[in-house]
């Protein structure tokens, strides 16, 4: 068979069902002849971020995969693929290659050195021979150990070629591959967290991918920890069930946040990389450190470590509650936590009350925010934000509740990214009611791909915080803005929405703000997507702002 149709054969062993994807690349036709749906998008971009939702939703326990052409094409992925990087989803991306005799020529774009910074692995297909095994290292890498892209080249003169069809045939599906740590440093461990007087659990998206939501929620309650989440993690730990659930710390975080970290003796990092970056919570100076993760070089990056602990999340929750049983010997921890968590909480919504049911107008972005919790079972949702102000509004006050409910995303900043997220947890989850919050100018970005939600039948809802200029600049662009208005920006997306063949309605009563949502929920019901745009105004407040650095 031809090496594109080996590419394929695998791809449906591995059990791929979607091929999100953009024009030309014959991977396209030879996908669609086996029966598997191409997505096709309105730009490379947002292809990737489709992938990546998908990817996320699903817990890559299925490839979520991405084709394009060479040039252009390769040229035009690399902020998704750099986003998708950064925040470690497994994805296989196959661009189309030049041809061999030509593919590290001047000026040809090159997926084969250009990507590499941005890969978890990277290989080129030189002979028909190769494709089995490339395909295998390829989709191994993705499937173990820390989850992040992958990439492999077809170049334009080796896809029409014949490859040995009992090679492919013996293709073997990968299996995922899981360690437990180290029994002695699991025992030390414990005995840490049971002499601390503050503990704290930082839970990272290590235990989403892993599946350990429930050995977190086990493991919480047993030893009575409060539990934190990083950015990328959020809904690891039912923000709206579980009451040791303090929310979510970025470069925003909650006072109940804020004031368990700060108090903390002893943090237990789990399934987290404690990357030091402005979307990421400092851990302050003074604290003993556990720090989970199953990529060494994560260990001492950029703290000093107590105790490392090299493992699976879900295994090492598991050997932590087995461990405190041993030790406690039957006897219960007093809960000292639950009520401070509430009271702290209590206070603080109580604080940020006059933004949250603010009758304003232009509407306060807070009160969308909290018109939608009000209105949205958020078991029934999946919720994403954008870079800028709708992360930094959304992120503090949005409880999650189940697993995957949520996608927190950024240490990679790519303005419009929510939208394909939105798109790819739709695909993963059509019984779901998909949300992305973003602003003027991450419409801007790639608001036409709200077009590719309507085309391929996978109906989401964006929320566009509209306030006409680019508020989170404000600072930053003080005199030119008041030279030439830099900050500025328009468009009537409610009506863009409606050209491109969805349902939309433009919101300037907070009132309305309710039902308006729910209405946009019925027509995604009904097969219809919807954007809201709300008439919001130019808040610039946000809780606990990089407070400890």
């Amino acid at each position: 068979m031809k090496v594109v149709d080996a590419i394929v054969k695998i791809l449906k062993k591995e059990k791929v069902e979607n091929l999100n994807c953009y024009p030309t690349t014959p991977i396209i036709e030879a996908a669609a002849r086996a029966d598997i749906r191409p997505i096709v998008c309105r730009q490379e971009r947002v292809g990737l971020g489709i992938a990546d939702g998908y990817a996320r939703v699903t817990n890559g326990e299925v490839p979520s995969v991405f084709a394009m052409q060479y040039g252009p094409g390769a040229e035009n992925a690399f902020p998704g693929i750099a986003t998708a990087y950064s925040d470690s989803t497994p994805m296989l991306i196959l661009p189309l290659g030049h041809p061999l005799n030509r593919d590290k020529v001047f000026p040809m774009f090159s997926s084969l050195k250009s990507y590499e910074s941005v890969t978890k692995s990277i290989e080129q297909i030189t002979t028909p021979d190769r494709t089995v095994d490339a395909m295998r290292r390829s989709i191994a890498s993705m499937k173990i150990g820390r989850p992040g892209p992958v990439m492999l080249e077809v170049p334009e003169d080796i896809v029409n070629q014949d490859v040995d069809d009992d090679l492919v045939n013996s293709y073997i599906p990968i299996k995922p591959v899981l360690s437990e740590a180290n029994s002695d440093d699991i025992s030390s461990a414990v005995k840490i967290l049971l002499k601390a007087k503050n503990p704290i659990i930082i839970a990272g998206a290590g235990v989403l991918y892993s599946s350990a939501s429930e050995e977190l929620s086990i493991f919480s309650k047993l030893l009575k920890i409060p539990v934190m989440t990083t950015m990328e993690g959020k809904s690891a730990i039912s923000e709206h069930r579980n009451p040791f659930a303090l929310g979510s710390g970025s470069g925003v975080m909650s006072d109940p946040v804020y004031h368990f970290l700060k108090d903390a003796d002893v943090v237990f990092a789990i399934g987290t990389s404690l990357t030091r970056h402005p979307m990421v919570t400092t851990i302050p100076p003074g604290k003993t450190i556990i720090h989970n993760t199953n990529d060494p070089r994560d260990l001492y990056k950029n703290y000093n470590i107590d105790y490392p602990i090299l493992g699976d999340a879900r295994l090492v929750l598991r050997q932590f509650i087995d461990c405190s049983k041993d030790y406690l010997l039957g006897k219960n921890i007093e809960d000292n936590v639950t009520h401070k968590i509430r009271t702290i909480r209590s206070e603080w919504l109580k604080k940020w009350d006059h933004k949250l049911s603010s009758n304003e107008k232009p509407i306060n972005p807070y009160r969308v925010i909290s018109e939608f919790m009000k209105n949205i079972d958020p078991k029934d949702a999946i919720v994403t934000h954008d870079a800028g102000s709708p992360r930094y509004e959304i992120m503090p006050f949005y409880r999650s509740d189940v697993p995957r409910s949520y996608i927190g995303w950024g240490k990679s900043h790519q303005l419009g990214t929510g939208l394909g997220l939105a798109i790819g947890a739709k695909l993963a989850s059509p019984d779901k009611f998909c949300v992305n919050f973003m602003g003027d100018a991450a419409f801007g970005m790639t608001g036409l791909d709200f077009e590719t939600s309507v085309r391929t039948n996978l109906p989401i809802c964006t929320i566009i915080l509209k306030n006409s200029t680019m508020a989170i600049e404000t600072t930053h662009m003080a005199e030119s803005h008041k030279k030439y208005n830099t900050r500025n920006v328009k468009g009537n997306y409610a009506d863009i929405a409606k050209a491109l063949g969805g349902w939309s309605e433009v919101v300037k009563d907070p009132n309305e703000i309710g039902a308006a949502i729910l209405r946009a929920k019925s027509k995604n019901e009904d097969g219809k997507s919807a954007l809201l745009e709300f008439i919001t105004n130019e808040d610039q407040e946000f809780s606990n702002m990089r407070p400890f650095g």
